[in-house]
C-alpha cells in the first residue's frame, strides 16, 4: 500500500476518556460525571474520575506521541473544564492546560487537531435543558470564541462536533449513554436539530476569528454499507443503503452530514420524521449549512449489501465474520467504500478521524504483541490505500486510540490503544502496534506486510516518570 508524501498520520483521544482529574483546579461537571454516580449505567460502576490521569502527565504522553512518530494529534477539549457552570466565569487552569498542551506538541513537531466536543457537555447547562434549549447553539458558540481566542494564533485544525449520532441517539433515545435519556422522537430531533446548529455557529465563530486560516470539519459515525460483489448492481444497493433513512432512529449516515454540507436534510427521513420535525426547521438551514474543509469520519465497521429483483438493496446476514472485543465486524472494505462512497455524494475530501480495534491485550514481560490490532490496521488502511489511489482525495489518518482508556459505558473493560495502560499504576507500555506504526509512518505508509518488524524504542521511554 502507498499513501501521498503529505498525508498526515496521527492518533486520536477525547478529554472524558483520558484527562481525569475530574473538578480538579476549577473544572466543572459534565454529563458523563452525573451518569458515572448512577448505579449500574457504566460497567463496574467505572467512571473517568481518574481515567488516564493525562492532565497531570500530558508532558510524558507527547513524549511517548513523539516516540510513535506521530504526526498530529487529535485531542478533544473539555468544555466544563473550561466553563465550570457550562457559560459566564472562565476557569483559566483549564484553559491554561490547554494552552500548555498544543505548546508541548508544537514542540515535538506533532500538529494539534482539535475537537470542540466529544461528549462531556457541561452538567450545569443539562439542568437548563441541554440540546433541548435552542440557547445551546449560543452556548457553544461562546465556548468556541474563547477556545478560537486563545488557541488559533497555533492551531488551524478544528473539529466542531465528535459523532452527533452517537450523541444524540445513544445519549437522548437509547439512555445507553449520558445523559441516559429515552426521550419522544420530537424531543429527540430538537436536541439534534440544536446540535446542528450549535456546528453552524461553531464553523462561523472559527473562520471570523481565526488567526490563522483555519481547517474545519464534524467528525461522524458512519456505519458502511459493502456491496457484496463488483457487480454495478450490488455497487448501487450499498449506495443507496448507506444513506438511506428508514427507520425512527438516528443513527444515520446522511441525517446530520446532509444539512451540514448539503444544506437540507435528506427528503427520505423528511417523510419518515415529517410529524416530529422541530418547528420551522428550514429557518435554520442557512446557519447549519456552513463550508467545509473535509469530510471527517470515523469507521470501524461495515456490513454488506445486495441488490434485490426490484433494484433495492437488502442486508446480508452473516454469520462468520471475524470480530473485535467490542463485538463489531471486521470488515477491512468499509475503509475502501466508505471513503468512495462519501466522496462521490459530499465532494470532499476524506479524513478518517477513527480507526481501530478494541482487542483483549495481554501484557507479558513489559510487553504487549497485539498482532490481531495490527493485522487489522494494515488490512483496513491497505482498503483506505485503494480508495485513495482510485481518487478520493485525502489529508490523513488518526488511530482510535493513543491508549487505552475508559470506554464510555463499557468502562475500562474494552482496550482500543496503541499504548497500554495500567490503570493501577498509570504504567504506560508501547504495545508492538504502536512500533508497528511508528515504522509505517517512518516509510510513508509504504508497507507489504502486517508483520512486526520495528524493534521496541527503548523500554524507559514507555514508563512513566
Amino acid at each position: 500500500m502507498k499513501f501521498p508524501e503529505n498525508f498526515v498520520w496521527g492518533a486520536a483521544t477525547s478529554s472524558y476518556q483520558i484527562e481525569g482529574a475530574a473538578f480538579l483546579e476549577g473544572g466543572g461537571r459534565s454529563v458523563w460525571d452525573m451518569l458515572g454516580r448512577q448505579p449500574g449505567k457504566i460497567l463496574n460502576g467505572d467512571t473517568g474520575r481518574v481515567a488516564c490521569d493525562h492532565y497531570h502527565r500530558y508532558k510524558h504522553d507527547v513524549e511517548l506521541m513523539s516516540a510513535i512518530g506521530l504526526q498530529a494529534y487529535r485531542f478533544s477539549i473539555s468544555w466544563p473544564r473550561i466553563f465550570p457552570d457550562g457559560v459566564g466565569t472562565v476557569n483559566q487552569q483549564g484553559l491554561d492546560f490547554y494552552s500548555h498542551l498544543v505548546d508541548e506538541l508544537l514542540g515535538k513537531n506533532i500538529e494539534p487537531w482539535i475537537t470542540l466536543f466529544h461528549w462531556d457537555y457541561p452538567y450545569e447547562l443539562y439542568c437548563r435543558g441541554g440540546w433541548l434549549n435552542r440557547d445551546s447553539a449560543d452556548w457553544f458558540a461562546d465556548y468556541t470564541a474563547l477556545i478560537v481566542d486563545k488557541l488559533s494564533d497555533r492551531v488551524s485544525q478544528w473539529i466542531t462536533l465528535n459523532e452527533p449520532q452517537c450523541f444524540i441517539s445513544l445519549g437522548h433515545l437509547d439512555g445507553i449513554h449520558a445523559p441516559g435519556l429515552k426521550m419522544g422522537f420530537s424531543e429527540v430531533l430538537l436536541a439534534g436539530h440544536n446540535a446542528l446548529r450549535a456546528h453552524g455557529k461553531a464553523v462561523q465563530v472559527i473562520r471570523a476569528n481565526s488567526r490563522t486560516k483555519p481547517f474545519i470539519s464534524a467528525a461522524q459515525a458512519n456505519k458502511i454499507s459493502i456491496p457484496v460483489s463488483d457487480h454495478p448492481d450490488d455497487a448501487e444497493a450499498a449506495r443507496q443503503h448507506m444513506f438511506s433513512v428508514t427507520e425512527k432512529k438516528l443513527f444515520s449516515n446522511s441525517w446530520f452530514s446532509d444539512p451540514m454540507i448539503l444544506g437540507s436534510y435528506p427528503e427520505q427521513g423528511i417523510e419518515l420524521f415529517e410529524e416530529y420535525m422541530p418547528k420551522n426547521y428550514q429557518d435554520d438551514l442557512w446557519t447549519i449549512h456552513q463550508n467545509l474543509d473535509y469530510f471527517a469520519t470515523n469507521i470501524y465497521s461495515g456490513v454488506h449489501v445486495r441488490t434485490t429483483e426490484n433494484k433495492g438493496y437488502e442486508v446480508i446476514e452473516e454469520q462468520e465474520l471475524p470480530v473485535t472485543a467490542m463485538g463489531w465486524p471486521v470488515t477491512p472494505e468499509a475503509l475502501y467504500w466508505g471513503p468512495k462512497l462519501i466522496h462521490e455524494r459530499y465532494q470532499l475530501p476524506v479524513v478518517v478521524t477513527e480507526n481501530g480495534m478494541a482487542v483483549d491485550d495481554v501484557v507479558d514481560n513489559d510487553k504487549v504483541i497485539d498482532k490481531e490490532r495490527i493485522d487489522f490496521l494494515y488490512k483496513y488502511l491497505s482498503e483506505f490505500s485503494r480508495a485513495i489511489d482510485e481518487g478520493v482525495p485525502t489529508y490523513g489518518y488518526f488511530i482510535w486510540s493513543l491508549m487505552d482508556n475508559f470506554e464510555w459505558a463499557e468502562g475500562y473493560s474494552k482496550r482500543f490503544g496503541i499504548v497500554h495502560v495500567d490503570y493501577e499504576t498509570q504504567h504506560r507500555i508501547l504495545k508492538y502496534s504502536a512500533h508497528w506504526y511508528k515504522a509505517l509512518i517512518a516509510n510513508h505508509g509504504a508497507s507489504k506486510t502486517a508483520d512486526i518488524t520495528a524493534e521496541p524504542v527503548n523500554k524507559q521511554s514507555t514508563e512513566v516518570v
